[in-house]
């Protein structure tokens, strides 16, 4: 972390809460102040767009819905906010409970023992990219030749009601318009493994990492776990009760946000605040700086305090929604963010029940960007069944 917020800070107070850096001949802007990042993450006036990736960066997360302007993002924004909303995320519920349950039954043989919780988080040990690539297109064929042949078989009356089966809804629409190409199916699959995969690993590695440096919350955590449960497996219907388990969640990703820069580019000249951007100029807002900013925070914003969260999030920003963006904000805010903490709400949760978890002599705090915020070292634990 030293690396990244000394840098941040450093620059802020000798030029302020914007100010520019060089990236090779590259100009980039970093903005920090909050009426700026909202007027740029709003972008009413269509003056900021996506930046543009390329090379290793293209192959491996295809140019799905983070990656897309116009006519096809809206498109793609469209299925995935059904996907990622309502009946169709209760519908993936019973599969993020089969997904814990497979890896907790792994777990019993570390029992007593240390176990390194980042790498049994990530359900894929570290492959080279291309055969990475290649793996995941070939996995996604599959799928979706099996889904079709399914439905003209007649052993199947739709697609599914997950996110792949809204994809291939839209890939077979009637209307051109709507209609999506199996390419663009390819691009989003790629970038729903990364984004929310990464993510929700990341997050629940460093919540597990808090807990056991804060046992009275892992005790409350559990407490509201075995209250709602017991030893039974959570229920889809309340899974929202878990408001202990959702504090816990939200200030973990105030703390070690995942994303370190929502990265925009200016489209055209235009003005922001009291400054003039020139079209092409990059500009680079730091979540992780904004979240620990005592001006928007409190004097104790580098603390772990989930209780600022009890009243809901407007009450724990002042109703300054702006300083909390570990998932974006304004239409292009993550889509996957309640998939993502649904999924480590359930698998936290199933852990609280079977697990208490203390911090190991051979843990390194390293935080880490490898494309997002990760624990360079792991994260090991010794774990005791309850």
């Amino acid at each position: 972390m030293e690396s990244y917020e000394s840098r941040v800070y450093w620059k802020q107070s000798l030029y302020g809460r914007n100010f520019l850096i060089w990236h090779g001949s590259e100009p980039e802007l970093i903005v920090t102040d909050v009426d700026m990042i909202k007027e740029i993450l709003n972008n009413k006036e269509g003056a900021y767009v996506q930046r543009k990736f390329g090379g290793p960066s293209l192959d491996l997360f295809g140019s799905g819905l983070p990656f897309s302007e116009g006519q096809k993002w809206s498109k793609l924004r469209k299925v995935a906010d059904y996907a990622f909303h309502g009946q169709s995320l209760k519908e993936m519920i019973p599969a993020m409970i089969g997904s814990a349950e497979a890896m907790l039954k792994t777990w019993k043989s570390y029992e007593g023992k240390e176990i390194e919780v980042y790498e049994q988080f990530k359900t894929s040990g570290e492959i080279e990219s291309g055969k990475l690539r290649e793996a995941l297109r070939d996995s996604i064929m599959l799928m979706l030749k099996k889904r079709e042949d399914n439905v003209k078989t007649g052993q199947a009356e739709s697609y599914g009601g997950d996110f792949l089966g809204s994809l291939l809804k839209a890939h077979h629409d009637a209307d051109v318009k709507t209609r999506i190409s199996a390419d663009d199916i390819i691009d989003e699959c790629k970038t729903f493994y990364f984004a929310a995969h990464e993510t929700t690993t990341n997050l629940l590695s460093w919540s597990v990492l808090l807990l056991v440096s804060h046992p009275e919350w892992q005790e409350k955590a559990r407490q509201e776990v075995v209250e709602l449960y017991g030893q039974e497996t959570p229920k889809t219907e309340s899974i929202s009760r878990l408001h202990i388990v959702g504090m816990i969640l939200s200030e973990t990703l105030r703390l070690y946000s995942p994303v370190i820069y929502l990265v925009r580019t200016a489209a055209r000249n235009t003005r922001l605040g009291g400054l003039t951007i020139p079209a092409g100029l990059g500009l680079y807002v730091p979540p992780l700086f904004v979240h620990n900013s005592c001006e928007l925070w409190g004097d104790d914003a580098h603390l772990f305090k989930p209780e600022r969260f009890a009243e809901g999030m407007a009450k724990a920003t002042r109703d300054q929604l702006m300083s909390y963006l570990a998932f974006g904000f304004g239409p292009r805010k993550c889509v996957g963010n309640n998939f993502a903490t649904t999924e480590a709400k359930i698998t936290l949760a199933m852990i609280l029940q079977r697990y208490k978890f203390t911090l190991s002599p051979n843990y390194i705090h390293s935080p880490t960007v490898v494309l997002n915020l990760q624990p360079k070292h792991g994260v090991q634990v010794i774990l005791s069944p309850l």
